[in-house]
């Protein structure tokens, strides 16, 4: 037997002045003759993205009449169609103790702790810790960044929460995000300045690059070729939309590097989540589309109302469906990053397979701000420990901390308990 494979390591980047370039898994990084799932990369790939949205959904319209298998794909699910057997949409939960009287101050902080904010810390050093940290604190050592939190909110939302008396900020700038990524420095300041210096970050390590893809089969050289393509052309949106900002620097609000086209944003904020995952720089995602109580306009939808009155429906028929007509598009351009997660492949299957992903929010109907039930969406296959395919309804009361037990529970997280939830779901 003749073994021709140049192993390359797991750790290879590609260096140039002022950049440091990380590469996604490839199958030279696993030695020949080695099984995938018995090398060290091949059983530590787990990773997380909860995804969150404001204003809760108008339920009848986000969960199909059917469970089991064979369900129609409910309006506001629709783009998540040709997903469907990497999908679990989860129905009927109720996130009862973190329900407050005041719920846009605080609801957000609530979807991934299933704590009162006002309770962090009363029952034991984790009560109040979000989900997505506990996950960070078993997969976040291996990656440079530990969790990577992000939100396109005209504002601050708090969904991570390291410790009951620290939430992590959320980062809205695409550059600071693309800096944070591939750039080099230890400091935001510090990459500002060498990116500032040096230009494009795929100039300096092109050197690098030609020679790594000398060294590689054809496949790990289309697979370098198609990420560093997808780098390349983010870095581009990432320049426009600065020179479209500083342009319009009157508009109020109006961060720096930060698309004016709200279908840019979204996109440009998910495709730099999907190069993260795929370069291995984080394995956590924590994402906000936008905060409670948002002013936003979806002009885009020709929808001239502000997204928070018209969350006050008051039943209205006209409201109802502007809103399934957001919650639509939310899903939409969810979807697209859940594509490229499905198209991405990676040893023994794609970066889907490899991941959870939760989409959903921690309130329900908005016009009344309850918490029951919730709508969730479970994206992702955890190694092949969560199904998918199907739509599951449990019982009126059932827990929401149950399902964020579960997607721990399902990647061998090290959990006690969420809120006031011990257990998970095995239909999962």
């Amino acid at each position: 037997m003749f073994l021709f494979k140049k192993h390359v390591s797991r750790r290879t980047v590609l260096k140039g002045a002022g950049a440091t370039i990380a590469l996604p898994l490839l199958d030279a990084m696993n030695p020949a003759a080695t099984a995938w799932a018995n090398t060290p990369a091949g059983k530590t790939i787990k990773r997380f993205a909860f995804v969150g949205f404001p204003h809760g959904a108008i339920m009848d319209r986000w969960s199909p009449k059917e469970t089991g298998a064979d369900y129609t794909m409910s309006p506001i699910l629709e783009p998540l169609e040709p997903l469907r057997k990497h999908l679990t949409i989860v129905s009927g939960l109720r996130n009862k103790p973190a329900e407050t009287p005041e719920p846009h101050a605080y609801i957000e902080q609530g979807w991934l702790t299933c704590v009162k904010p006002w309770d962090f810390g009363k029952d034991g050093a984790d009560y109040g810790v979000s989900a997505d940290q506990i996950a960070a604190r078993s997969v976040g050592q291996e990656t440079r960044l530990p969790s990577l939190e992000l939100t396109t909110a005209q504002g601050s939302a708090r969904l991570a929460w390291r410790t009951p008396t620290q939430p992590l900020p959320q980062e809205g700038n695409p550059r600071a995000v693309f800096q944070k990524l591939f750039g080099q420095g230890d400091t935001d300041q510090e990459r500002a300045q060498i990116l500032a210096e040096t230009g494009s970050i795929l100039d300096r390590v092109q050197g690098e690059a030609q020679r790594l893809q000398a060294s590689l089969g054809i496949q790990d050289r289309h697979v370098v070729s198609d990420y560093l393509d997808s780098v390349r052309e983010i870095e581009r949106r990432v320049q426009m939309a600065e020179k479209q900002s500083n342009s319009e620097l009157t508009i109020p609000d109006a961060p720096i590097g930060t698309p004016n086209d709200i279908t840019e944003y979204f996109k440009l904020m998910f495709d730099l989540m999907s190069l993260a995952f795929q370069a291995d720089v984080t394995r956590v995602i924590t994402f906000s589309m936008d905060r409670e109580a948002s002013m936003r306009t979806y002009t885009n939808l020709g929808i001239a109302e502000g997204f928070h009155p018209l969350s006050h429906h008051g039943n209205n028929p006209q409201k109802m469906d502007k809103l399934v007509q957001i919650q639509n598009y939310h899903t939409k351009v969810f979807a697209e990053f859940v594509k490229k997660l499905a198209a991405a492949k990676e040893a023994d299957g794609t970066v889907l397979d490899h991941s959870t992903i939760l989409f959903g929010s921690d309130m329900s109907n908005s016009d009344r701000h309850n918490n029951d039930p919730l709508p969730n969406a479970v994206l992702g296959h955890a190694n092949g420990k969560i199904k998918g395919g199907q739509h599951l309804k449990y019982p009126q009361d059932s827990r929401q901390g149950d399902l964020l037990f579960t997607l721990l529970e399902r990647n061998d997280i090290p959990v006690k308990s969420i809120g006031d939830s011990t257990q998970g779901f095995s239909e999962v």
